[in-house]
């Protein structure tokens, strides 16, 4: 069976970490000498976190789900045989970017309020942020079936 692939960019995000890493860094310059460093490392860190979150890349084949982050360093694996069910769900606004527990168990996200809710055999619960949640979870079906 062939493999489900799917890309998305958070473009609002890296947006935003760059204004906010140059508004920081800006402003460090009115700021006394320890403080001035510290806001240059917070800088610094935020421009770093872009290539390591500034896309949620969603893979499917015949014997896992991928959700990997920008450049593959933050990613979760689970094994298609682990999933009893997945649903298109709308996460609300303040679930947001990046990695944390929701009522939909962790949240893996970069951009948007669609989601597909994930429940495992085991009990557990995650949700993938995308905006194919149509797609995902059709194709999470589909290779769901064919094991």
């Amino acid at each position: 069976m062939t493999q489900y692939q799917h890309t998305q960019v958070g473009y609002a995000m890296i947006l935003a970490l760059v204004v906010a890493a140059v508004l920081i860094g800006m402003g460090s310059t009115f700021q006394p000498p320890p403080a001035q460093e510290i806001s240059f490392a917070i800088s610094i860190l935020l421009l770093i976190t872009i290539p390591i979150f500034y896309k949620l890349t969603i893979t499917i084949d015949n014997k896992a789900l991928r959700a990997s982050f920008g450049v593959g360093i933050v990613r979760k694996r689970v094994s298609i045989g682990e999933i009893a069910g997945c649903e298109p769900i709308q996460i609300r606004w303040w679930h947001g970017w990046g990695i944390h527990l929701t009522p939909y168990g962790w949240l893996y996200n970069v951009s948007g309020l669609d989601a597909v809710a994930i429940k495992l055999r085991s009990g557990r619960k995650l949700a993938l942020g995308t905006d194919d949640p149509q797609g995902l979870a059709a194709a999470i079906q589909r290779f769901k079936a064919a094991n």
